[in-house]
């Protein structure tokens, strides 16, 4: 029998409605939520792979982010008024912007189900609306161009210029790498309209991985992206999502993959498999299956991820060098730092004001610009004799290395004080800004909140 912990609220995985739920300790001694809809009966969904000291211990910096500086009235509640509401906690730090629903790929893991037969763009003009409504809204913020794959379109030195005009200083470019492999010179036209760093989709040194995930073999096509980014300055960050039974084992090689080629690959940055999108057929497994070892199986937690890194590592990169974050919840994300000198990597101090999942979002902001794009940053752990500046920032770039991950919450494991917490935002011409996970929402019928 389990035992209660923590009062919660979530939604029913089958009609999003919300639901009371409870953070419980579960017959297996790990963190689960409990949850009961009163049309689709009871729910139990693993979140901690660790006894419930490890669990609270993970929450010491705990610490409410800054709420955003304008916001709209709450009536319905937490998750049905985002744009933002009055009950958000944190500020945003970082924007998608989705230029289109068009891809290169089909991936069968795609959130935002892209490419399946709405293949629309956004305007120019909706862009600038857009734009202008962020900056008016407490911007500027950091601009991740997103999609669908944004690289299909043949305008992105126009979309950053319009940015670059309204204030914004950083625009990452979440990409699959297709378009800087197979066309000579992409790279470099990206660096010169503008582009501070490449989110590049990376899920593992096998071409197995690729099929499963991606739906095509994909490796050669990755490095020879990742050598055309290296070729021409830009920095890149290694973005895997991480899926059960596919890839899990195949954490470390990624990580060894990414330190040898440092410091053009900046650090990797993972993302564990949520169920929304494309991601549904495995939520309707679950739920067929309806037994705690099934959820065990397909849900990959924090605890999780970080004995894998340390094994498959054999230690080099330890489970104890992370920490949570600080602006959004600590149960959201893990994060840790490196200094490679000589070949060895050297953990910086856990610091909760000085990384990409710290609080506020401003500092927050800071350091994705600084530690991921190509700006010169400050960096905060300075050792031995540094006579000249320009030294010190270079070291900064060259020396440095960052390993991190995203735990997005779907509808199974949807708790509504962590999303409150939330600082990674989608634009939304209705809404404005919406939280990444609730903007992401499916049920089980791939049915969305706000997505359209």
């Amino acid at each position: 029998m389990s035992v209660r912990l923590f009062p919660a609220e979530s939604v029913c995985p089958l009609c999003l409605k919300k639901t009371e739920a409870a953070i419980t300790v579960g017959n297996d001694g790990f963190i689960h939520m409990e949850k009961s809809c009163p049309d689709h009966g009871f729910f139990d969904t693993l979140l901690w792979e660790g006894d419930v000291v490890s669990y609270l211990s993970w929450a010491n910096d705990d610490v409410e982010g800054n709420a955003p500086k304008t916001a709209i009235p709450a009536e319905k509640g937490c998750p049905l008024d985002c744009g933002l509401c009055t009950e958000h906690r944190s500020e945003a730090c970082c924007v998608l912007l989705e230029l289109t629903k068009r891809c290169n790929l089909h991936c069968p893991v795609c959130f935002a189900s892209a490419g399946a037969g709405t293949e629309t763009d956004l305007s120019l003009d909706e862009i600038v609306r857009q734009y202008d409504w962020l900056m008016a809204h407490g911007g500027p913020y950091n601009i991740q161009l997103s999609g669908g794959e944004p690289t299909v379109r043949d305008d992105l030195d126009e979309i950053i210029r319009l940015g670059r005009e309204r204030g914004f200083t950083y625009f990452q470019l979440n990409t699959n790498g297709v378009r800087i492999a197979e066309e000579d010179g992409y790279a470099r036209r990206l660096k010169e309209m503008g582009v501070s760093c490449v989110f590049l989709q990376f899920d593992g040194c096998r071409d197995e991985i690729n099929a499963a995930l991606r739906g095509k073999a994909l490796f050669e096509t990755k490095c020879r992206a990742i050598e055309a980014c290296a070729d021409a300055g830009l920095p890149v960050v290694l973005v895997p999502v991480i899926a059960p039974g596919i890839n899990e084992e195949d954490i470390g090689d990624i990580i060894r993959f990414a330190l040898d080629r440092h410091p053009h690959v900046r650090g990797v940055h993972f993302q564990p498999l949520s169920y929304f999108g494309r991601c549904e057929v495995k939520a309707r497994e679950l739920e067929k299956k309806c037994c705690e070892s099934a959820q065990t199986q397909w849900r990959i937690t924090i605890p999780r991820m970080l004995k894998k890194i340390e094994e498959q590592t054999d230690g080099l990169i330890q489970a104890a060098d992370f920490h949570g974050g600080g602006a959004e919840s600590p149960y959201c994300s893990f994060h840790a730092s490196y200094r490679i000198k000589d070949g060895v990597l050297k953990a910086l101090k856990k610091r909760t004001r000085s990384c990409c999942c710290a609080q506020p979002s401003s500092e927050a902001m800071n350091f994705v610009s600084q530690q991921w794009g190509n700006t010169d940053p400050s960096f905060p752990d300075a050792e031995g004799d540094v006579s000249s500046l320009d030294e010190f920032l270079r070291q900064a770039i060259t020396d440095t290395f960052t390993v991190s991950g995203m735990l997005f919450q779907d509808a199974w494991n949807l708790d509504l004080k962590r999303l409150k917490r939330c600082y990674i935002m989608e634009a939304d011409s209705e809404k404005g800004m919406v939280p990444f996970c609730a903007y992401n929402l499916t049920d089980i019928n791939g049915k969305a909140l706000y997505r359209k």
